[in-house]
């Protein structure tokens, strides 16, 4: 399924993260899984809840997470619309600290912000997330070891201008067996393109840069 056809089947109101290339990336990639019967899956960060319902259409026993109460609403109302059970939850990967999931999928916050803060609410909150665009990144990267079973998988997008390298070494740390799985090049979208001054000004991009190149990695713990 498009990113576009995708989209136009869900609820997504102001404010709420609609699912776009990043998205699509993450979907692609899930569905390359092997979800077994009842495999439980979290979804951080769910927004409208694209991938939490891809999951759920395939039998997997899917609980998703979101800071944001729209998001929630809306992924709630998603699922019935979709005739799909879905727990969905407000919070973060810390509220579920004491279980632990066979798939953990992640489309955080990832946009370099000159805000140091990342926002508290409105629309910037579901792409700003700091000068190096790792604020909300770091958290699931954090977390992940901790929230996977042995053998559990994480899948993970965001803009290579938060560092992939630096996500790599972290997952990497943290015990998992990290690698990118996916590539994608796209073009600067409207909030990047009003920052390219400041990216350029901070190193972020350059002027031979096409795009932006998101990745998703892919992290097993063993």
């Amino acid at each position: 399924m498009t990113t576009s056809r995708l989209a136009r089947r869900l609820l997504r109101p102001p404010g709420v993260y609609a699912p776009q290339l990043d998205t699509r990336l993450l979907l692609g990639a899930l569905r390359q899984e092997h979800l077994v019967g009842g495999a439980e899956l979290l979804d951080v960060g769910t927004g409208t809840g694209a991938l939490a319902l891809s999951a759920a259409r395939r039998g997997a026993r899917v609980t998703a997470l979101d800071v944001s109460h729209r998001a929630v609403l809306t992924a709630r109302l998603n699922a019935r619309r979709s005739r799909l059970r879905v727990r969905v939850l407000h919070g973060d990967m810390a509220s579920l600290a004491d279980l632990t999931w066979d798939l953990v999928v992640s489309n955080p916050p990832y946009v370099p912000s000159p805000r140091a803060r990342v926002p508290a609410r409105g629309p910037a909150r579901a792409w700003d997330a700091g000068p190096d665009g790792r604020a909300v990144l770091d958290t699931v990267c954090d977390g992940a070891a901790d929230a996977l079973r042995p053998g559990g998988v994480l899948l993970l997008v965001h803009s290579a201008l938060c560092g992939t390298d630096a996500t790599l070494r972290k997952l990497e740390g943290s015990g998992l067996r990290a690698a990118v799985h996916r590539r994608a090049v796209a073009p600067y979208g409207p909030v990047l393109r009003s920052r390219l001054p400041w990216l350029r000004e901070n190193g972020l991009v350059t002027d031979e840069q096409p795009g932006e190149e998101l990745v998703v990695i892919r992290a097993v713990r063993v």
